[in-house]
């Protein structure tokens, strides 16, 4: 007999908000779908425009072409644009594009660009340079990548904190990759401070708002649900964080996955509460579909729990906005 809607167990699911894409994502996937409408296919770009395989794959089918480095597009092709992902680029980047007289858009999130900048000006006032960051993500290679080798040094745990040495006799100052742990951060930043009270921060917080207000809808969902779900990709260093955030708040199951078809069931067995979220590049018809699949074997009541309202977008780089109608920068 086919199972009813009543014979299912019954499943809470508190599904966070705010969650999902950002305003620094959602120009991104913009900038490459506006791009392939204006110039046609193919449209490179340097690295996935976001940590998403399912967002990949789509631009992908419409045309994009996924490349790590510029060398790898053809001579036939180099009239082509190509757009930097929202990770950001090492100033080598552009000076590249530049040489081999490419058409480049640079969807660089605006708040990493933020970071660029206030790392230059460090620089240029003679300050030596922490960042606190994760080594080999692409965010950290290209602020990293804003200046002179050696001229950066970075921090990813509060032993690496208390373990640093000064370089120089010049004033410190520290800035963050805009994608991690608000809490580990903290406990980097006070060791920092204990040891070297003058040390410069940053004029307004790095890690950025879309971060923050995951983590913090995380943490208001965890401790009241008996497993989590965190939609996003293994590379994605928020999602990542997300996922760690509800360990940490007591969550008996948190895990991180891609897709529906990813989810381990037994891992939910016996479960009467889910809590549900998204990181900054995954898109809600994932959150969906992950929804959808539960609702496939319990019987579901969805209750959405806010912690923040989000206004924030971004302009689009100029050679676009003939494309759509003006987008103003809002406070949120």
């Amino acid at each position: 007999m086919t199972e009813t809607q009543s014979s299912k167990t019954p499943l809470a699911i508190r599904l966070c908000a705010p969650r999902g894409f950002c305003a620094g994502v959602d120009r991104a996937i913009q900038i490459v779908d506006l791009a392939l409408e204006k110039y046609g296919r193919p449209v490179y770009v340097r690295h996935e425009i976001v940590h998403n395989k399912y967002v990949v794959d789509g631009l992908r089918d419409k045309g994009a072409v996924f490349v790590e480095e510029l060398d790898e597009i053809p001579p036939s092709d180099r009239d082509r644009p190509v757009i930097f992902s929202a990770h950001g680029v090492p100033k080598s980047v552009p000076a590249d594009a530049q040489e081999r007289q490419m058409f480049y858009l640079d969807a660089t999130c605006p708040l990493v660009s933020k970071v660029h900048k206030e790392a230059e000006i460090h620089f240029r006032r003679g300050r030596e340079i922490l960042l606190i960051g994760h080594a080999g993500h692409p965010e950290v290679i290209g602020t990293m990548g804003q200046l002179p080798d050696d001229t950066v040094t970075l921090i990813e745990t509060e032993d690496d904190a208390r373990a640093f040495q000064r370089q120089t006799d010049q004033p410190l100052a520290y800035i963050t990759q805009t994608t991690l742990s608000v809490d580990d951060t903290a406990g980097i930043v006070s060791v920092l401070k204990d040891r070297f009270p003058d040390i410069v921060a940053p004029h307004k917080e790095d890690i950025c708002y879309a971060t923050t207000n995951r983590q913090e809808a995380v943490k208001e969902v965890a401790p009241t649900v008996e497993a989590m779900v965190v939609v996003g990709a293994p590379n994605s260093s928020n999602s990542q964080r997300l996922r760690e955030v509800a360990e940490r708040a007591g969550c008996r199951v948190s895990v991180l996955i891609q897709r529906a078809s990813d989810i381990n069931w037994p891992d939910f067995d016996g479960i009467g509460s889910l809590g549900l979220t998204a990181g900054a590049s995954a898109p809600e018809t994932l959150v969906e579909e992950i929804i959808d699949a539960f609702a496939d074997r319990f019987d579901v009541a969805v209750e959405t729990v806010r912690t923040a309202e989000e206004t924030i977008s971004f302009n689009l780089p100029r050679e676009l906005r003939d494309m759509t109608g003006p987008t103003q920068t809002a406070g949120g």
